[in-house]
Order: structure tokens, then C-alpha cells, then sequence
């Protein structure tokens, strides 16, 4: 699941000219790679607040419209982390900021598009109950299941 969010976070964030024109291609790639890895292990903390895989898509759908808590907990993390572990001025975080929820909104439609395998809320489940149990603090990544697709 990780190459599949960072594949979406460089097609994402390689679009917005305020980003890439203030990185280096090296500085990029490693901003890509830590927004990639705070989505992961955001989605990991929020899917066990948010009643399991289901409720975190369903929360993330609804993100660009009504904001969302999933949203605004991996905003946090990922603004606070990208600030200290590369020194990226507010104008770049903010700007990183501003695109995560439509970013997040695009993860949970293709997480929910049945013509598209490449995430799945299945797969989303598996990823996060493979995560190494520790890997987050305070979670426990065993068990986490879809209940959108439990008929």
C-alpha cells in the first residue's frame, strides 16, 4: 500500500508549481517519501479511532466538504515533520497542507472504485495488520477490519 500512496503523493504534490519550484528533485523526493509515510502510519492510528477501514474511507470522502478529523490528525503530524526533519518554510507546508485533503479524498475514492484494484479496502485492512506491532505508538494494528465489506 506504502508505493501505491507515495506514487499518488508525487502525482499530487508534482502538480502543485509552489512546491516544485521551491525543492530540489532530491528535497522532493524525500518530502514525498515522509508525506507518504505520515499518510501510512495516519491512516494506521485513525482506521483503529475511526471503527476500522470503513469509517476512515467514508470519513476521508467526505474530507474536502465537511473537513474531517482524519484529516486534520494527519495534517498535524505531517506539518510538525516535515518542519523539523527538512526545515521547509510555512509557505511549502502550508501548501502541502492545503492539497492533503483533496489528496486524501482521492486515496478513499480509489480505495472505493471497483474498477480499481490497485487499493482496496481489503488491501488497505492487510497493510495496516501487517505493520510491525509497535510501529505506531499506541496502536494496535492487529484485527483492523473493513466493515463496509462485511455482508
Amino acid at each position: 500500500m506504502f508505493d501505491q500512496i507515495l506514487q499518488m503523493v508525487k502525482d499530487h504534490l508534482g502538480n502543485n508549481p509552489e512546491i516544485t519550484s521551491n525543492l530540489s528533485p532530491e528535497k522532493q523526493d524525500e518530502v514525498h517519501n515522509e508525506v507518504a509515510n505520515q499518510i501510512t502510519q495516519g491512516l494506521a492510528t485513525q482506521a483503529s479511532q475511526q471503527g476500522g477501514i470503513g469509517g476512515i474511507l467514508q470519513s476521508l470522502q467526505n474530507a474536502a466538504t465537511n473537513g474531517s478529523p482524519v484529516t486534520g490528525a494527519i495534517e498535524g503530524g505531517l506539518i510538525s515533520s516535515l518542519a523539523n526533519k527538512f526545515g521547509l518554510p510555512p509557505s511549502i507546508t502550508g501548501a502541502i497542507a492545503g492539497a492533503l485533503p483533496g489528496l486524501l479524498q482521492k486515496f478513499a475514492h480509489k480505495a472505493n472504485d471497483p474498477n480499481d484494484d490497485s487499493i482496496t479496502p481489503d488491501k488497505i485492512s492487510k497493510s495496516i495488520s501487517n505493520m510491525a506491532p509497535g510501529s505506531i505508538p499506541g496502536v494496535n494494528t492487529a484485527g483492523l477490519s473493513n466493515p463496509m465489506n462485511q455482508n
